[in-house]
């Protein structure tokens, strides 16, 4: 097999179980291309280049006996540097978090992924704890957008999405509190899925916001999503939040279409503050899946802004303790963000998880006249590094928080979201557009993204400038 960078991972882990390739030459070969490549997008922070071989060993071994290796066998992977990796220290982005000792159990995901045969190859980059919507961490440095690498990457999984999109692995972990899946998705021009909360199990992973954690994985196809969304469902007590519900596989159903689902354009609040570019994305999704009407949700803005309550709050709890022990560790950004959410009256959370409980019930309401709603992820496409503001309603807005402008009143109660890429959305740029249901129908997204890429109206290849193998020219 050639050009194993370029290959989705299953199609990776059908060669491997066919004996067409093995475990360890894929995984060497992405771990050369790692070490050739990634120093333009800065997507990792430590690979984990032992583990990965001897896991690739295990697998082939496996083949070898004739045994069934798993639906992943020999599939590159990588993690949020917030997820537990065995033998690596889980940064979670902080030079805090290095006095810890490496991690001696696997994140529940990770081991997840493991046990179906998948390869984790390194760690990747991300906001400090989680708290942003660029990936320009300061102690790690940014990571680069790999269709301009003058731009961000988004965050907080910037790391993740951009690997994928770079070709340095297939598929990979991240974590999405108030958009961060979703919005670095948007920018790298790849597949995200935000599920419903509880759904998956977040138990050895760093949190930030316990209330609106999710974790969800990224891809360069809607199959690939889906096989790696397959393999993370499943009960974990360690998590108490997670549901009991049993898993609900998708990747046999991504075929079946949405013929008679009702669908619906979000406007509105979800109409105004973006580039034309991140409307007409919105519009022409719409189109594709036959919408049939608009729809406006009530009390978008104040969702949102009881969000921002609840997150800097819940935030600042769990850090506390290094807050007043080493505050000169944190970022100012990061720091000064969590000690004002300490401060947060009591009142103040009391009446935003209020306003949480009825905007819930508001759009269960509309959830229960449409199947899927569609709407903008990000405002813009990928801002250049270092840009501080964005035009929002003709008005100069704080870039960081407003990349998260669309995507966090959903988080808010908990949805189901895919976003799928529009490539060239400003020149080279790509831009997402989430696909957003009812809780638990996760199902019904994945055959939506199935049926825009099938039509071609979205498509998530690697990123031009490396497509090739080798070191930039």
């Amino acid at each position: 097999m050639t050009d194993p960078h370029l290959q989705s991972a299953l199609s990776l882990a059908a060669a491997v179980r066919a004996g067409a390739i093995s475990a360890t030459e894929i995984v060497s070969a992405m771990l050369a291309r790692i070490e050739a490549r990634d120093a333009e997008v800065n997507a990792f922070t430590e690979i984990a280049e032992g583990r990965s071989l001897a896991d690739a060993a295990a697998v082939d071994a496996a083949v070898a006996r004739g045994e069934d290796p798993g639906p992943l066998a020999g599939v590159p992977f990588a993690a949020k540097n917030l997820f537990d990796v065995t033998g690596l220290i889980t940064l979670a982005g902080s030079v805090i978090e290095l006095r810890r000792p490496p991690a001696a159990v696997d994140a529940f995901a990770v081991a997840r992924l493991r046990a179906a045969g998948a390869v984790c190859v390194g760690a990747t980059n991300m906001d400090e704890y989680a708290y942003g919507f660029t990936t320009e961490n300061p102690h790690y440095g940014p990571t680069r957008n790999p269709h301009d690498p003058a731009r961000i990457a988004g965050g907080s999984s910037g790391g993740s999405a951009a690997a994928v999109a770079a070709g340095l692995v297939p598929v990979s972990l991240g974590t999405d509190t108030n958009g961060s899946i979703r919005v670095p998705a948007s920018l790298n021009g790849i597949f995200g899925l935000k599920p419903t909360y509880g759904r998956l199990s977040r138990s050895g992973a760093v949190l930030f916001v316990p209330s609106l954690d999710h974790v969800g994985p990224f891809a360069r196809s809607v199959a690939d999503l889906a096989a790696v969304y397959d393999v993370l469902q499943g009960d974990d007590p360690a998590d108490p939040v997670q549901s009991r519900r049993p898993p609900e596989p998708v990747s046999a159903t991504i075929g079946q279409g949405i013929g008679g689902r009702r669908i619906a354009r979000l406007t509105g609040y979800f109409a105004r503050g973006g580039l034309a570019s991140a409307q007409a994305a919105t519009d022409a999704m719409a189109r594709a899946l036959g919408a049939s009407g608009e729809v406006e949700l009530p009390d978008v803005g104040a969702a949102r802004a009881a969000a921002y309550l609840i997150t800097a709050a819940e935030g600042a709890q769990l850090r506390l303790p290094d807050l007043g022990a080493r505050p000169d560790d944190f970022s100012p950004l990061s720091r000064d963000r969590l000690l004002a959410g300490a401060l947060i009256p009591g009142q103040w959370l009391l009446h935003a998880q209020r306003l949480r409980s009825l905007f819930r019930a508001r759009v269960a309401e509309v959830l229960h006249e449409w199947d899927i709603l569609v709407a903008p992820a990000t405002p813009a496409p990928a801002t250049p590094i270092g840009q501080d503001a964005l035009e929002v309603d003709g008005e100069m807005m704080p870039l960081r928080p407003n990349l998260g402008l669309y995507t966090q009143p959903i988080s808010f109660i908990g949805l189901p979201v895919l976003t799928v890429p529009v490539q060239h959305a400003e020149g080279k740029l790509p831009i997402g557009v989430q696909l957003i249901a009812a809780p638990w129908r996760e199902a019904l997204l994945f055959r939506a993204a199935a049926m825009l890429e099938e039509a071609g109206i979205c498509a998530a290849p690697v990123a031009p400038a490396f497509e090739t193998g080798g070191a930039a020219e």
